[in-house]
């Protein structure tokens, strides 16, 4: 048809989008995880198709002026009405990524701040090298002091047994405990409170509730017991 033929290449054009592109941090860290292997052309056609139909986009291709705000709005509207709110584009990266479920939440919070400051973002930091570090040496203490955690951590269980609890509060709670034990940079009030917020999101409504009493009684013998040692931090 006429409208086929004369199809716009203004979004090929977007200056938000070539402000990415021009990104360098941006560029090396498609090529460090070969991105290219997970792009579907079919389904890119499908997102593209689904994109011009759109009052939005026909509103868009038709200002003659680029408009920055514009070029911005209209990324973020393919991104939260043609990919992250596409079932097929879901299935799609769950599919190829491991632990998409949980990981998408974090993409979303991430892309919100993108869109605010696209480019002042280091896309080479943003899981910093100390976060890395941190996540890496509480699973391996975890693993390495397991028998230890899960020992302090079975008399708070109110006469439940340990295999009767769920494997994510179990598991929450013996890295909270290694976290407690073994990290003194780390005030033992963050820790509880972040776990606890880790079991409302991750596990059964009632978690947080259940992780923040055992953890609080575990720490009282602790403090008791002269084992937890914490850096004071500077005022």
């Amino acid at each position: 048809t006429a409208e086929d033929l004369n199809v716009s290449t203004k979004i090929a054009g977007n200056e938000f989008l070539w402000n990415i592109l021009d990104n360098e941090t941006f560029t090396e860290k498609i090529k460090d995880k070969n991105i290219s292997r997970y792009i579907d052309e079919d389904l890119v056609q499908k997102i593209y198709k689904k994109l011009a139909a759109t009052p939005e986009y026909k509103e868009y291709i038709a200002e003659r002026e680029r408009n920055y705000k514009s070029e911005v709005a209209i990324v973020k509207f393919i991104f939260d009405n043609n990919i992250f709110d596409d079932e097929a584009v879901m299935e799609h990266f769950a599919d190829e990524l491991p632990g998409w479920e949980d990981d998408s939440d974090m993409v979303k919070i991430l892309m919100d701040n993108f869109f605010k400051s696209s480019s002042k973002i280091n896309f080479l930091k943003l899981i910093s090298a100390e976060k890395n570090e941190y996540a890496h040496n509480l699973l391996h203490t975890t693993l390495e002091k397991e028998a230890y955690c899960t020992e302090l951590i079975q008399p708070k269980l109110n006469n439940w047994d340990a295999e009767r609890v769920a494997l994510i509060d179990m598991l929450l709670l013996r890295m909270g405990v290694a976290e407690l034990l073994y990290f003194p940079t780390i005030p033992t009030k963050v820790t509880i409170n972040e776990f606890i917020e880790i079991a409302k999101m991750y596990s059964t409504p009632q978690s947080g509730q259940f992780v923040n009493g055992v953890l609080d009684n575990i720490l009282k013998d602790l403090v008791k017991e002269n084992k937890i040692h914490k850096e004071a931090r500077n005022a």
